[in-house]
């Protein structure tokens, strides 16, 4: 059996179990396949959600700053800390420490700081997605040969040149690494957030319909969802494999 036969199968089996356990369970609460369709064509054809694009989009632009600030402020404190190993021994304890944190439990205070609108979707986000990038520039920098590093410097090269010609290709598949990761965590930041409490976005969506009971309507739009997070995370393997490619 091929592997796409086999997760056809597994898709299948998965569909049958589910339309089965939700036929004999509360309508309210539970929803079978059959039932998802309708909801999933009535919703990509903007009938039951008109402004479900609105929502999308500005889903998408949330994570997308956030993101660019999580990758700017990782690669910058991470390069700095890895840069200088007394900082990095001092203060690599603390992030990994941080990082280990729930990042939930930060949410309120970011709510308390920037409101409802998407600024605090935004910071949540790039809370998430900043440590992974941070630990992972750190980690990589480690790696490089520190030699490299003062042979580069004596010969006058800025530290901006240090970076591209020395550090970037010593630590690129560790950096790929921390920036898939860093997406992924990103992304979900800025939906948890927009689902704890926004005024729009597509968490706002899923929390709205789940509110009213419309289960159908709500995993049509966890799906479209789904969709979303599947392709930022497509995106981010392709470039991992090319700069697999470039480091073997």
């Amino acid at each position: 059996m091929t592997t796409s036969a086999f997760r056809l199968a597994i898709l299948s089996g998965v569909l049958a179990l589910w339309e089965i356990a939700a036929r004999a369970g509360n309508p309210l609460l539970y929803v079978p396949p059959s039932a998802v369709l309708p909801s999933l064509v009535n919703l990509v054809a903007l009938r039951s959600y008109p402004d479900l694009l609105e929502h999308v989009l500005l889903t998408a632009r949330e994570i997308a700053v956030a993101y660019a600030l999580a990758v700017a402020g990782g690669v910058g404190v991470g390069c700095a800390l890895g840069g200088h190993r007394v900082l990095g021994r001092a203060y690599a304890p603390m992030l990994a420490a941080l990082y280990a944190v729930p990042a939930v439990v930060w949410y309120p205070s970011l709510m308390l700081f920037f409101g409802l609108d998407a600024a605090s979707k935004i910071a949540f986000g790039f809370l998430l997605g900043f440590f992974p990038i941070t630990l992972a520039v750190l980690a990589g920098t480690r790696q490089v040969n520190p030699h490299l590093v003062t042979v580069a410097r004596s010969f006058g090269a800025s530290p901006l040149a240090v970076f591209a010609k020395v550090l970037l290709p010593g630590m690129l598949f560790t950096l790929v690494g921390g920036l898939r990761t860093g997406l992924a965590l990103a992304v979900i930041g800025v939906i948890v957030g927009e689902v704890l409490g926004a005024k729009a976005g597509m968490g706002t969506l899923i929390n709205h319909a789940y509110g009213l009971f419309r289960t159908a309507d709500y995993v049509a739009l966890v799906l479209v969802t789904l969709v979303l997070i599947v392709t930022s995370d497509v995106l981010a393997s392709l470039v991992e494999r090319r700069a697999r490619r470039w480091t073997t």
